[in-house]
């Protein structure tokens, strides 16, 4: 046989595939211990600064997994995914296409398992007769007479050969997943203050300005506690603008974003303000205003005239619980009254009575990511799957019958078989056939 190129070996190597992914493995537990996508400083800081250098110099930051170092391996593993497909498949398609009826006797009668047994009849009867028997139980037997004989052929999983193929191109759609969401997507925040929006996301470690093509605006924000001051949960209403209309509208929490045009928004964070959402509504003439006033100083409502502001709040850390809130419609004395935060109640004044709430302000930290490839991943991951089931759990099954005339109205039988995989589970299903086919 011909010797092959030592480059196309090389690249076909298993050994070079080991290599490839215990190397890959190995450095993503360093990208995964060590912060990626922070500014220089930050690692000077954390690390000191000959550790940083050095880290820097090893490419293990900012950004690792962008490296060409990185990418070189993961170029290197496709390559060797690709050839060493390409040096194995043609010989397994063989395999799964070969003409299994042109067997040798002689290989048959080495095979194990094997049973033996005779029938009375002529050869070309008894493999229509075993042949109907087999088709009966899900094997689908060929047949062909041969000078020393006839035999039957049926087979279960040829397309098993196939599996660690699926799962070699599963490989290759996942890394081309994360290649177009690398070079097309990214990873971007928003700090957004209720009531405000904006058009730009700033990506992770460079801070870099992008422009999300629509405006999405934190139109309200919650949060509840646990009664040890904890956060228990928070959530944002958000909606996306386009032309200065809403076009769609989502409360987010974690875990539970918002996606629009492909780019989506995760709750991921808060922060408190020192200034106060109120609404005041006069219950008698229907007029309500909304206004932000900061802490402990007056405001007045420019429609009405009326005068509110927060003198004091209780809370944890810099989050309000409740608030003392003073308010007057310039007829008598002030109303001082306590509202617990994003609560209202009903102010009665000598002419008029008001419904009045109040609520800290907050701003949303919002998580942007858009990752154009992330479907690709996805389909490689189910292909990935599919491939590793096909691959472990199922195997190529191959039965044989041969006929052969012993005598005037005797024919002796042979049944042997092999599969690929399990081949415990085969001599199984092996003694189970030759317990339904016909003995006499």
């Amino acid at each position: 046989m011909k010797n092959k190129n030592p480059i196309w070996s090389f690249f076909a190597s298993v050994k070079l595939a080991l290599f490839t992914l215990f190397i890959l493995s190995t450095t993503s537990i360093i990208g995964t211990i060590i912060p990626q996508k922070e500014a220089s400083h930050w690692y000077i800081e954390r690390y000191g600064e000959k550790m940083a250098n050095i880290f820097a110099s090893l490419s293990f930051t900012p950004d690792m997994y962008s490296s060409a170092w990185f990418t070189s391996l993961l170029a290197l593993l496709c390559i060797n995914l690709i050839v060493c497909s390409l040096d194995r498949l043609p010989g397994v398609w063989r395999q799964i296409k070969a003409d299994n009826l042109a067997t040798p006797l002689a290989r048959l009668e080495s095979m194990t398992p094997q049973y033996r047994w005779q029938l009375s009849g002529q050869g070309n009867e008894i493999g229509r007769l075993l042949a109907a028997s087999l088709g009966s139980i899900g094997w689908q037997a060929e047949l062909r007479d041969r000078e020393d004989g006839t035999l039957l052929f049926a087979q279960k999983g040829a397309m098993t050969r196939l599996g660690v193929y699926i799962v070699h191109i599963s490989i290759l759609v996942i890394l081309a997943g994360a290649t177009i969401g690398a070079m097309l997507g990214y990873k971007a925040s928003i700090m957004l203050p209720e009531t405000t929006s904006t058009e730009v996301a700033y990506t992770q470690g460079t801070h870099t300005p992008v422009n999300l093509g629509f405006e999405v605006r934190c139109d309200h924000f919650n949060i509840e506690y646990y009664d040890n001051g904890m956060p228990k949960s928070y959530r944002s209403q958000l909606s996306i603008l386009e032309e200065g209309k809403v076009v769609t509208k989502k409360a987010i929490v974690v875990n539970d974003p918002l996606t629009y045009k492909g780019i989506t928004f995760y709750q991921s964070s808060y922060e408190p303000f020192s200034d106060f959402m109120v609404t005041v509504t006069n219950n008698n003439n229907g007029l309500s205003e909304t206004e932000i006033i900061p802490y402990q100083q007056q405001q007045t409502l420019p429609k009405s005239g009326l005068q509110i502001g927060v003198i004091s709040a209780d809370g944890r850390g810099q989050s309000a619980s409740k608030m003392k809130i003073w308010f007057t419609d310039n007829d008598g004395e002030p109303s001082l009254f306590w509202l617990d935060n994003g609560s209202q109640t009903t102010v009665q004044r000598s002419k008029n009575n008001y419904t009045v709430s109040v609520k800290q302000m907050y701003a949303t930290g919002l998580q942007v990511a858009k990752d154009p490839g992330i479907w690709l991943v996805y389909i490689g991951c189910g292909l990935m799957l599919f491939g590793l089931v096909i691959a472990f759990f199922t195997s190529h099954q191959r039965i044989w019958l041969f006929i052969q005339k012993e005598s005037e109205g005797k024919c002796s039988l042979l049944m042997t078989g092999t599969a690929n995989k399990n081949k415990a589970g085969f001599a199984k299903t092996f003694q189970h056939l030759t317990e339904r086919i016909p003995k006499a």
